[in-house]
C-alpha cells in the first residue's frame, strides 16, 4: 500500500469529525457550558461510534458489499428516533438546567450514544471516504484495513483536538452562558430537523426493500 491511501484516510477522518451535524451541536453545548474536560469525556466516547462507522465505509470500499443494506435503513430510523426524543427535549428547554437532559450529566456515556446512534454516521463516512480515495481503493485488499482505520483514528483524534480546543474558548462560553435557553432550544430543534430528515429519508427505502424481496 502506497503512503496515498493512508493520507487519505487521516483527512477524511479528520472531515468526518469537524462536518456540522448532531454530535458537533451537542460538543458546543458541553464545552460551552461546562468546559474542556467534559467536551474531551463526551469525545472520547464518541470514538467508539466513529471507529464503527468509519471502519464500515472503509470495509465497504476495499470490496465488500456483504451488509444487508436493510439493516443500514433500520439503523437510520432508531438513530432517528433517538435524535428527535434529545430533540424535543432540546426544544421545550424552560431553563439552562434543561441542558442536562440534551446532554447529560455524564458526557462520556452520552457521548459513546452519540457515536454508535448518529444520523450522519455511515453514509456520510462512505461519501468522504470514497472521495477522498479517489479512485485507489481498487488497489487496496483486506490486509489494509488494519492501517487505514488506524490512521483515520489518528485523524480522529486530531479533530478531536480541535474541536474540544474551540468549545472551550471564553466568547464561545461568554455566548452561551448569556443565550443559554435560546442555545438549546435551537440546538434541539435541529435535532428536530435531523431526525425528520432522517427518517423520511429511511423509511421509503426500508419499504421499499422489503416490498421488493
Amino acid at each position: 500500500m502506497t503512503a496515498s491511501p493512508l493520507v487519505a484516510s487521516y483527512f477524511a477522518a479528520m472531515l468526518y469529525i469537524l462536518s456540522p451535524g448532531p454530535a458537533v451541536l451537542a460538543l458546543v453545548g458541553i464545552g460551552a457550558s461546562k468546559g474542556r474536560a467534559p467536551a474531551a469525556y463526551f469525545v472520547t466516547g464518541h470514538l467508539a461510534g466513529d471507529t464503527l462507522w468509519c471502519g464500515l465505509a472503509i470495509f465497504a470500499l476495499v470490496g465488500a458489499k456483504v451488509v444487508d443494506p436493510v439493516l443500514f435503513e433500520v439503523l437510520a430510523l432508531a438513530c432517528g428516533g433517538y435524535l428527535a426524543y434529545l430533540g424535543w427535549r432540546g426544544v421545550t428547554a424552560r431553563s439552562a438546567r434543561a441542558a442536562e437532559d440534551v446532554i447529560g450529566t455524564r458526557p462520556f456515556r452520552r457521548g459513546i450514544l452519540f457515536g454508535l446512534t448518529n444520523p450522519k454516521s455511515y453514509p456520510v463516512a462512505l461519501a468522504m471516504f470514497t472521495a477522498l480515495f479517489a479512485g485507489t481503493s481498487q488497489t487496496l485488499g483486506f490486509a489494509d484495513l488494519p492501517g487505514l482505520v488506524a490512521v483515520a483514528f489518528a485523524g480522529f483524534l486530531t479533530a478531536n483536538v480541535i474541536l474540544v480546543w474551540i468549545v472551550g474558548t471564553a466568547p464561545l462560553r461568554r455566548l452561551y452562558l448569556t443565550h443559554a435557553v435560546w442555545i438549546i432550544r435551537v440546538t434541539g430543534g435541529l435535532f428536530l430537523v435531523f431526525a425528520a430528515t432522517t427518517i423520511t429519508d429511511a423509511l421509503p427505502k426500508l419499504v421499499h426493500r422489503i416490498t421488493n424481496r
